[in-house]
C-alpha cells in the first residue's frame, strides 16, 4: 500500500493549499501520495502571533481526524501551529515546515538566517530557533518593511523585496543559508533559490524531504 502524506494549510486559503500541494508534489519521490486540507477558520495569512495561535485547533483537529488514513502529517505555516501537541496524539510522524527548513539550513554547522515578510512572527521565529537549539548558528531575520498580504497580492514585488532580504542576510549576516520563512512564499522561494551563492530554501520542499527520508526509514 502507497503511503500517504498529509499537508494541512493552517490558514483558510483554498488557493494557498493548491500551491503548497503542487510543490510539495514535486518534492516528494513519486512512490508517496499527497493529500492537502485546509483550516476552516482562522487567517487567510498568518502574520501575527493571535493568528498563528488560532490556527492550533483548526492542526490539532484535521491532524487527529486524518492520521489514521496517512502515513506522515505536514504542518505547513512556517510557525508550525499545533506541532507539538499533534505529535503527542497520533502515531504517525508529524513535520513542520519551519522545524524541517531550519534544520536543513542549520545542517553541516552552517549559519543561517530567515527572510520573511510578517514583522508581526519575528520573535516567533527566533523562540523556535532557540527550541530546537539552533540559536549559536542563527544570524537573524531580514523583513521587508512592507505589508506582508500587499506582497502576496504582487508576485513580482514579493519576489524583489525578499530577494533583498536574501542578500542582506548573506552580505550583511554572513548567512550560509538562508529560509524562505512562510508557507504562502513557497513559490518565491522556488523562484529565488539558485540566484545567490549559497542554499535558499524552500520549507515546504524541506519538509517533504524530511518526510519522504522519515518514511523510508521507517519503511
Amino acid at each position: 500500500m502507497a503511503h500517504t502524506v498529509l499537508l494541512i494549510n493552517p490558514n483558510t486559503s483554498a488557493a494557498t493549499t493548491a500551491m503548497m500541494a503542487e510543490l510539495a508534489r514535486a518534492a516528494l519521490p513519486p512512490t508517496l501520495d499527497l493529500r492537502s486540507a485546509t483550516a476552516a477558520r482562522g487567517a487567510p495569512m498568518i502574520t501575527s502571533d493571535a493568528e498563528l495561535a488560532t490556527a492550533v485547533d483548526e492542526v490539532l483537529a484535521i491532524g487527529m481526524r486524518e492520521a489514521g488514513h496517512v502515513s506522515a502529517i505536514v504542518v505547513a505555516a512556517f510557525g508550525d501551529p499545533a506541532l507539538a501537541l499533534l505529535r503527542a496524539r497520533v502515531a504517525v510522524p508529524v513535520v513542520g515546515i519551519g522545524e524541517a527548513s531550519m534544520q536543513e539550513a542549520a545542517s553541516g554547522g552552517r549559519r543561517f538566517g530567515v527572510a520573511t515578510t510578517t514583522p508581526g512572527l519575528a520573535d516567533s521565529i527566533a523562540q523556535a530557533v532557540a527550541r530546537l537549539g539552533l540559536s549559536a548558528q542563527f544570524s537573524g531575520t531580514r523583513i521587508p518593511e512592507d505589508d506582508p498580504l500587499r506582497l502576496a497580492a504582487d508576485p513580482n514585488l514579493q519576489d524583489r523585496l525578499l530577494g533583498d532580504a536574501v542578500q542582506a542576510c548573506i552580505a550583511q549576516d554572513a548567512a550560509q543559508a538562508v529560509v524562505i520563512g512562510g508557507g504562502p512564499l513557497a513559490q518565491s522561494a522556488e523562484r529565488l533559490a539558485g540566484r545567490f551563492g549559497v542554499p535558499v530554501i524552500s520549507p515546504v520542499a524541506a519538509a517533504m524531504r524530511r518526510v519522504a527520508a522519515l518514511l523510508a526509514a521507517t519503511g
